[in-house]
């Protein structure tokens, strides 16, 4: 990813904290992680912001009906292919 440089003001305690957690060398990495983290947190709370279902039904075709059937036939197959593998007796 390419890399910007930017001065970004911390409070003097901020950065000894964050110096005591993983050391002065570390200091960018540990911000641009956590930056990260925050707009990936951020952004999915845009998508719960939107009163759109996320779900729908007609993408979800294997569902319809008997849910209680298809989590039985997914648990069935994986025990199936568990047992030509080995791993279940």
């Amino acid at each position: 990813m390419p890399r910007d440089t930017t001065a970004v003001a911390i409070p003097s305690e901020v950065v000894a904290e964050i110096d005591k957690i993983v050391g002065e060398p570390r200091r960018s990495a540990f911000l641009v992680e956590l930056a990260t983290r925050e707009i990936k947190r951020q952004r999915l709370l845009k998508v719960f912001e939107n009163p759109e279902p996320i779900w729908k039904d007609e993408d979800h075709p294997e569902f319809e009906g008997d849910s209680d059937a298809w989590i039985r036939r997914m648990r069935e197959e994986s025990e199936a292919r568990l047992r030509r593998s080995g791993i279940l007796d």
